[in-house]
């Protein structure tokens, strides 16, 4: 999985996670920006549960990559992630929120030209006061070293 990273996290980077702390594993996401936003030159925008309201800041920063990370209902074991292109997005089953990826993905797109990529994880758990499982916890480590090596 290093390679990917690798093949797509070039150019200026923004990382836009999409999760809420205090839904389980939903909470991977706020954890992870906040574990990597001082160890790399991308920029990191945690968005909590209205990406939307970061968009004009996204757009500012002019990005060639943008990556959102997002609790995704892949269809796979807890804790197992994929990177998903732009195109491939809907057919995911996608996110554990309710805006529109579509639109939202389309606009960003319009607006910055960007390659946008999905990095999802499959949750185990999204329950309101739920900690975050084990096994998202250790993609947690594992995409945050990943990350931050490149």
């Amino acid at each position: 999985m290093k390679d990917v990273f690798k093949d797509i996290l070039k150019g200026k980077v923004v990382v836009v996670g999409v999760g809420n702390p205090i839904k389980g594993d939903d909470g991977f996401v706020p954890a992870l920006i906040e574990r990597i936003k001082d160890k790399t030159s991308m920029v990191c925008i945690d968005a909590g549960s209205t990406p939307e309201s970061y968009a004009g800041k996204i757009i500012k920063e002019r990005p060639d990559t943008i990556l959102i990370v997002d609790a995704v209902h892949l269809g796979v074991s807890a804790g197992e992630y994929d990177i998903l292109k732009s195109s491939e997005i809907e057919k995911s089953g996608f996110t554990t929120h309710d805006i529109s990826p579509r639109m939202f993905l389309d606009y960003l797109e319009r607006e910055t030209g960007s390659n946008i990529y999905m990095l999802g994880v499959q949750p185990e758990n999204i329950s309101f006061g739920a900690e975050m499982t084990e096994s998202v916890e250790k993609t947690l480590r594992e995409i945050a070293r990943l990350i931050t090596e490149e």
